[in-house]
């Protein structure tokens, strides 16, 4: 008990204060957060969409997703990141309130792509805030500790979101996250500091430079690998949803409360992990191995037969991938040297992750539509692999 104690107190021990209250918007965010989990059996349940219907509607967030992250970057390095980060928090909550409103599939394309662009401004904004409020020792923790209010807010959304769309109806999950949202917003105008730039030094700083993320080619490789993590991860929230109601006819409850098991793990195994292991190795080693436990994941659901068991050692897995690959992955981005551009890095390690969003409905969906949800399994192991040994490399 002594060693558990001491693990956890030297985690949460020399973070910025700001980073505490940059978290804890995070967590308020969050907690309302439901909209990629359940948007899908929305638009099959209630709207009565297909399975692949849904997956092409769905991936219109992804599109809007990768456009918000580089418009998000472009502002990060030109405004002040605390204006881009408020500013996509009220505007995505804003249009959520749209989406119950209507059931065509081209306004349904137009709202997501709408809430996911302003939603997804904040990701770049937000990296340049932790780096700007947290120092290189600990800035692996300062990412985890944001991940922990993220993945805190995650374990109780998905788990109310559950009984909301089951007994409320899931039109109710929209107006939540969208209150969620700005009450986010107003949290950061009410308590975290603006830094103001000195914005001729960073606008003569971004003309003489000749740097670019852009052509950092080593950096753009990394950044394909991220995305074809994200494709394989995405399916937690977009094709798996899928797979547990119609082919293990586990109800929205139920289905929330295993999505839920994700950040609860998170929340009470990440940061006191990360305060032991982020000096110990290359981060490059923890990721091959965060991403290897994702053919893993997928080989246990293949293999289940519909067992909940099988689903919780799934969500187990899945669990243990994004904890040793993600805070890794995103301290290698805010690592980079170029200063004067962590808008551009930052920008594309969003876009990486707006790919994945956007690719994995048509990828997941569309293979579990067309062949079956244990084909997509099998496609899912395979690009796992590939891409741990990508990284390996």
């Amino acid at each position: 008990m002594k060693f558990i104690f001491s693990a956890y107190r030297n985690a949460f021990s020399n973070i910025q204060p700001n980073v505490w209250i940059l978290s804890l918007s995070m967590f308020v965010n969050r907690s309302g957060s439901m909209v990629l989990l359940f948007t899908s059996l929305y638009f099959t349940n209630d709207l009565h969409y297909s399975i692949a219907e849904a997956g092409v509607i769905m991936s219109f967030f992804g599109v809007g997703s990768v456009l918000g992250s580089y418009t998000g970057g472009w502002l990060t390095d030109r405004k002040n990141f605390f204006d881009v980060m408020v500013f996509a928090l009220i505007s995505s909550g804003l249009i959520l309130l749209l989406l119950p409103l209507v059931t065509s599939k081209i306004y349904l394309s137009a709202i997501i792509f709408s809430y996911a662009f302003c939603s997804d401004m904040f990701r770049p904004a937000n990296a340049a805030a932790i780096a700007a409020y947290s120092t290189p020792d600990n800035r692996t923790r300062s990412v985890s500790l944001v991940r922990l209010a993220v993945n805190l807010g995650f374990s109780i959304g998905p788990a109310i979101g559950g009984f909301i769309a089951m007994y409320l109806g899931y039109k109710w999950l929209y107006v939540i996250d969208s209150c969620s949202s700005i009450s986010a917003a107003i949290m950061l105008i009410a308590y975290l500091p603006k830094v103001n730039k000195k914005k001729d030094h960073d606008q003569s700083v971004l003309k003489n430079s000749k740097t670019s993320a852009y052509r950092d080619y080593n950096y753009l490789f990394f950044i394909l690998l991220v995305m074809m993590y994200a494709v394989c991860f995405f399916q937690l929230m977009l094709s798996v949803p899928q797979y547990f109601n119609k082919e293990c006819n586990y109800h929205e409850d139920t289905i929330g409360l295993l999505l839920a098991l994700n950040g609860f793990l998170v929340v009470i195994i990440e940061m006191p992990m990360i305060a032991l292991i982020e000096n110990r190795k290359n981060n490059f080693t923890f990721i091959v191995w965060g991403v290897l436990c994702i053919p893993i994941a997928f080989a246990v659901l293949q293999s289940s037969g519909g067992l909940l068991i099988g689903a919780m050692v799934y969500i187990l897995m899945i669990t243990f991938s994004e904890m040793l690959s993600m805070p890794f992955m995103m301290n290698h981005s805010l690592s980079q040297p170029v200063k004067e551009r962590q808008g551009q890095y930052s920008a594309l390690y969003s876009i990486a992750w707006g790919g994945g969003i956007m690719l994995a409905p048509l990828v997941g969906l569309s293979v579990a539509h067309r062949y079956g949800f244990h084909a997509m399994f099998y496609v899912f192991m395979l690009l796992g692999i590939i891409t741990a040994i990508g990284f390996s490399l």
